[in-house]
């Protein structure tokens, strides 16, 4: 099967509380990977529908009829029309085969659809292959967003910004 062939097979589904353990997991996988899982990565993680839906954000999945949900992705509400592209992680036995692009991609869309005036994300240059799809998708390297926010997270070096 090829990547794309694994992509048209993705769903695409709001996070029901029913998907709790697999968004905490996928991302807790990714971040203890190539980094050390931040008190802020646990809060939000442990209490997604707290922190992430009930103050006005989304929270997407991508879904595969065969290993179930196999990536996340969020947009997080800061302030108001502000909103941070937070918690995208794909798991790593589906890596490499666009479901992070369908769900970038998905959530961009979403995106658009709410009120929000600002749309950003924080990373670490380590995430090479993310920069590289968020640049891809129209998201540029902004200073502004890293001396507002960058501070969210220790491992965080690289801010970038979506025009809306």
């Amino acid at each position: 099967m090829t990547a794309t062939d694994f992509a048209t097979d993705l769903a695409i589904i709001d996070f029901d509380d029913a998907h709790a353990a697999a968004f905490h997991d996928i991302n807790a996988e990714w971040i203890r990977s190539m980094f050390v899982l931040e008190a802020h990565d646990v809060h939000v993680l442990t209490h997604p529908r707290e922190m992430i839906l009930n103050p006005g954000g989304a929270i997407l999945l991508a879904v595969s009829p065969v290993h179930g949900v196999v990536g996340t992705c969020a947009l997080m509400k800061v302030a108001d029309g502000v909103f941070e592209l937070t918690k995208m992680g794909v798991s790593e036995t589906v890596r490499g085969q666009k479901a992070g692009e369908l769900l970038l991609r998905a959530t961009l869309d979403r995106a658009r659809t709410m009120e929000m005036t600002t749309l950003f994300l924080l990373t670490s240059s380590k995430c090479e292959a993310a920069i590289h799809l968020y640049e891809k998708h129209g998201f540029v390297h902004d200073a502004d967003i890293m001396q507002t926010y960058g501070a969210t997270y220790d491992r965080c070096n690289v801010a970038m910004s979506y025009a809306l």
